[in-house]
């Protein structure tokens, strides 16, 4: 079922903007953060709020970079196609930041927090992750891939126990399916029990890995 949330409100921390919803009732409330593809903004990740569960908070940030091809990104074009987990430095330092922003006070639990990354948003759900201080409880890479650099954090299995729901198509042209499949064995070397859909599609998620998406957050 959907879950029943009030209306979409925006804010801003730092000048970097966000969009975000509150379940209807009293908190605490559990955190998931809705991260944006390359040249996406703090709306484009509300199509997966239906797949979300009932009594959490839906946080959709805006990336800090404006990409030459409109929208925006988490991290500078120049970085390349394929940028390295140092690239996201900026990212990470605003997902902390907002974490300590007031909306929050009174509404998140200040501990459980999962995270919803599309294509660029993966990477930067995948990079945030394995940082000490990132208390993430589950992640879902949909159509992303791993930063270059991540397996120096390899040795302390930081994803240990965490589980991952990631999704590809076949046929994505954006990030090629060789891409992700690699992605799941790093992601399963850094220690994350990782649920896999792949499907015969490009750069979005098929209807059977959206009912799996589903699955994933709300498993009743």
């Amino acid at each position: 079922m959907s879950p029943v949330l009030r209306d979409v409100i925006s804010g801003s921390v730092g000048g970097t903007h966000f969009e975000y919803a509150l379940p209807a009732g009293d908190g605490p409330f559990s955190l998931i953060i809705l991260l944006h593809g390359w040249t996406g903004d703090e709306k484009s990740m509300w199509v997966f709020a239906s797949r979300m569960p009932r009594n959490c908070i839906l946080l959709a940030p805006r990336g800090l970079f404006v990409s030459m091809m409109g929208g925006y990104s988490w991290f500078p074009d120049d970085a390349g196609s394929w940028p390295d987990i140092d690239d996201f430095i900026p990212a990470f330092n605003l997902l902390h930041n907002l974490m300590e922003a007031e909306f929050l006070r009174d509404n998140w639990d200040g501990q459980t927090i999962s995270l919803v990354g599309f294509s660029q948003g993966a990477a930067l759900a995948y990079g945030f992750s394995v940082q000490p201080t990132s208390r993430i409880k589950s992640i879902a890479g949909l159509s992303g891939f791993v930063p270059n650099g991540i397996l120096k954090f390899v040795y302390s299995k930081p994803l240990s126990g965490i589980p991952l729901f990631v999704t590809h198509g076949m046929r994505d042209k954006i990030v090629p399916i060789e891409r992700g499949r690699n992605g799941v064995s790093v992601l399963q070397e850094l220690g994350a029990i990782v649920t896999y859909c792949e499907d015969d599609s490009g750069h979005r998620l098929s209807p059977t890995c959206f009912k799996g998406l589903q699955k994933f957050f709300q498993p009743d």
